[in-house]
């Protein structure tokens, strides 16, 4: 098992400071885990919702969490959503001993009314598969290619993590979307979302994938909302304010997980990875995932212009503008697009993740930084 100390410190905040905690991520990347790890010698009790027996103890869901303290673990509770108005009930009394501790595969947009039934009341912590600062920087190819959900990372061979992943899609069609009331056939959802691998990195168009797809713009764009929802696609937004430049206003699409958009482009290892045409979006993804794991920004973008300067990652912190650019090459050299983009967005620095084992500044406000050394990312980013 790998630890998780970061994810735990985190959760202990959270649980000391609201009587509600939702633990949210996709489906196996460990938040049983690391609930159960959290709750060692805390725990009143555990519901698994996906258990008959527990969902007959929860019949009368008041009645039965009403005198219990301490901490109280459910899992998978957007399996019963009409648990949220009873939760909301218990924490308001005077009386509650209890703090609850809630796991959920699917973001509050997609369970209807989390947010407002349990406003000013709940806290949310994001689970995501293993990053860097968990399995060491000297398994980054690994991690790269099988993906950070834990069975996939740790299997004996890419054959098992292959099949692992490959298992998960299937069951993520057949049961778990329809587990959300989402009633979608499970092969037109994995043509889309093979369809969304090979864009992976670009911006989106809706009329574009829904020609390709023979389905409506509105349709593609339900299902890409229940793949960002489920954890498995992320949305980058644009960045655009009233600068002379036209700038892109489209969202950016990624595969949050590397392993999962291996499989699905029927990339298995490293020799068919390396021979993929677009072998740098793959790594831009990765790149991406791992930094917004370590520095976690409240909130993260990509800035594009129409002439054709970007860059990969921009976010505000402390007052500070700062940039991200991901290049798979071994010598990355500073671009017009690069010096733009520090210009236009009065950058404080841009970094430059790449492959290589040195960082070394190329201008005043412009640095390469390699990824085995992305887990010690300058203080002033943290």
């Amino acid at each position: 098992m790998i630890d998780r100390p970061a994810y735990l410190n985190q959760l202990s905040r959270s649980v000391r400071r609201s009587p509600v905690t939702a633990l949210v991520g996709p489906r196996q990347c460990g938040k049983t885990t690391l609930a159960h790890l959290f709750a060692k010698e805390k725990t009143e009790a555990f519901f698994d919702l996906e258990s008959q027996l527990d969902l007959n103890r929860l019949q009368n869901p008041q009645l039965m969490l009403s005198p219990l303290r301490g901490l109280v673990i459910i899992d998978e509770i957007q399996a019963m959503p009409d648990l949220f108005s009873v939760l909301r009930v218990l924490v308001d009394r005077p009386e509650n001993k209890a703090r609850f501790l809630i796991l959920g595969s699917a973001s509050p947009d997609l369970v209807k009314n989390v947010s407002e039934t349990l406003a000013g009341r709940v806290e949310f912590v994001e689970l995501s598969g293993f990053g860097l600062q968990e399995t060491g920087t000297d398994a980054s190819n690994v991690l790269w290619l099988r993906g950070g959900f834990p069975r996939s990372f740790l299997a004996r061979s890419d054959e098992d993590s292959l099949a692992w992943r490959e298992g998960f899609i299937q069951t993520f069609l057949a049961r778990d979307i329809p587990q959300l009331g989402i009633s979608i056939p499970p092969a037109a959802m994995r043509r889309f979302w093979t369809m969304l691998a090979h864009y992976h990195g670009q911006t989106w168009n809706a009329s574009e994938l829904s020609r390709s797809l023979d389905l409506s713009d509105k349709t593609v764009r339900s299902y890409l909302d229940i793949l960002t929802g489920t954890f498995m696609i992320r949305q980058l937004q644009p960045w655009y304010e009233n600068l002379s430049k036209r700038q892109v206003k489209a969202p950016k699409i990624y595969l949050r997980d590397s392993g999962l958009l291996h499989a699905l482009l029927n990339l298995p290892d490293f020799k068919a990875l390396h021979g993929y045409p677009r072998m740098g979006a793959s790594w831009e993804g990765f790149a991406i995932e791992q930094v917004l794991q370590i520095i976690k920004p409240s909130q993260a973008f990509f800035w594009a212009t129409h002439s054709g300067a970007e860059i990969d990652l921009f976010f505000i912190h402390r007052g500070r503008r700062y940039g991200i650019e991901s290049k798979f090459s071994e010598t990355p050299k500073i671009t017009k697009s690069m010096n733009q983009a520090v210009e236009s967005l009065s950058l404080a620095h841009l970094w430059i993740i790449y492959p290589g084992k040195h960082p070394y500044p190329l201008s005043k406000q412009i640095s390469v930084w390699p990824m085995k050394n992305i887990t010690t990312l300058p203080k002033d980013l943290r």
